[in-house]
């Protein structure tokens, strides 16, 4: 009698296991964030960031076999992009978000390797990993603007300390002419 409840259990394991090879799952059409103009050269030179975002990129649309190897590339991805931020890209809000992408990236993993999958919690965790890898290249994306505009502020800054110097300098030399007549 247990032989026969393991096969009608196995069997139904089997059965759910169909219906998910035949299941896609995330959103194929989903748009992640271009990266902006400025932020592509130092993003280029961070090899492993470019490998994340394909398989980023790459959940959207798969089977749960297809997950299951995608997601484990993901994390491995994401091991490797946390160890290797460059310098310019090294701030805590980038850091802070390269966290919260390797988190979604290890239930996503979890999930898609139980032994008995819910579709609905791998289609959330996919729309998660999505966002989180959206809001990363959004904090990149911002880093980015902010440093322009401290920049520019600066570069406004010295401007007007010069403006300024110059109409010292020229007060003082006119009071020097008038002093002299």
């Amino acid at each position: 009698m247990a032989s026969c409840e393991n096969i009608e259990n196995q069997n139904e394991e089997n059965s759910q296991n169909q219906n998910l090879e035949n299941t896609f799952f995330g959103n194929k059409t989903y748009q992640f964030p271009l990266i902006s103009p400025e932020a592509i050269n130092y993003v280029s030179d961070w090899a492993v960031f470019e490998d994340f975002r394909t398989e980023a990129f790459e959940i959207n649309g798969n089977n749960i076999n297809q997950l299951k190897a995608g997601s484990e590339r993901l994390v491995a991805r994401v091991d490797s992009l946390i160890k290797k931020i460059p310098d310019t890209l090294d701030t805590q809000q980038i850091y802070s978000r390269v966290l919260v992408v390797k988190t979604r990236a290890s239930l996503l993993f979890q999930e898609v390797n139980r032994v008995e999958v819910d579709s609905i919690s791998v289609q959330q965790h996919i729309s998660e990993m999505n966002i989180a890898t959206s809001n990363l290249i959004t904090q990149i994306n911002g880093k980015f603007e902010k440093d322009a505009i401290d920049f520019e502020r600066t570069d406004n800054e010295k401007k007007e300390l010069e403006l300024q110097k110059k109409k010292a300098d020229s007060i003082f030399k006119a009071e020097l002419k008038d002093n002299q007549n």
